[in-house]
């Protein structure tokens, strides 16, 4: 699919993230094909998720576009969303709209650095898009200098460097939509109508909303925490 027409897609409106770990109570793909239709029946624009089996099912309920990411663990790195160049062949094969990767300057797993990596995988697949997920400004700027298509704000308060930055970051999301040439998705933190309209101030092409809507578990602890306090 071009990529003008999954801008247009999803600009203005709002990215669902289906998405559970073994963990989780609702683990499974067939479960995330129904949280993705379910967000689909609430007017969701797109969908961000998480291994190709999970994608797979979320194809057979619903045609938005999809942000596919694998997240996988590796002793030797703290990059754990779509670590190496092994991650994102296996999404190829499912063939999301866009792909995910962390774009941090941390050391992937066999001391490979995200310019090696990317140049990489840029080459081989010119006609996808890749989404930069990233922590600070200096990430989202670099990921633009490498050719990705989208940076995404994803990965604030979540490295060593911006441990402790409130979420959602709204300096971040303002000074990466003023200095960035290509498009920023706002994704992280947003719990309430009201920062999801502060964060639509700026000039996001979309925003990605997760836990706040997919997690149970998590919803449920904040509401009963609030009542303990």
């Amino acid at each position: 699919m071009e990529k003008e027409k999954v801008f247009d897609q999803i600009r203005g409106g709002l990215i669902v993230s289906c998405q559970a770990l073994e963990s989780e109570p609702l683990y499974g793909s067939e479960m995330m094909g129904r949280m993705a239709f379910a967000a689909k029946e609430g007017g969701a624009s797109g969908i961000r998720a998480n291994t190709p089996q999970d994608i797979l099912a979320i194809r057979k309920m619903v045609d938005l576009p999809v942000i596919g990411i694998i997240k996988a663990v590796y002793p030797d790195s703290e990059v754990y969303i779509t670590p190496t160049q092994k991650e994102v062949e296996k999404l190829i094969q499912v063939e999301p709209e866009i792909i995910a990767l962390d774009a941090t300057d941390r050391i992937r797993p066999g001391k490979e650095t995200l310019e090696h990596l990317f140049t990489n995988i840029r080459r081989q697949y010119p006609k996808q898009l890749f989404m930069a997920d990233c922590s600070c400004y200096e990430d989202g700027m670099r990921a633009q200098e490498l050719g990705f298509d989208i940076v995404g704000t994803t990965l604030c308060s979540y490295t060593e460097q911006t441990k402790g930055t409130p979420i959602p970051s709204y300096s971040l999301i303002r000074r990466l939509t003023t200095d960035l040439r290509i498009p920023v998705i706002a994704e992280g933190g947003i719990w309430e109508v009201g920062q999801l309209k502060q964060v639509y101030q700026e000039k996001v092409l979309s925003v990605v909303i997760g836990t706040a809507i997919t997690r149970p578990r998590d919803i449920t602890r904040r509401f009963v925490n609030a009542i303990s306090k």
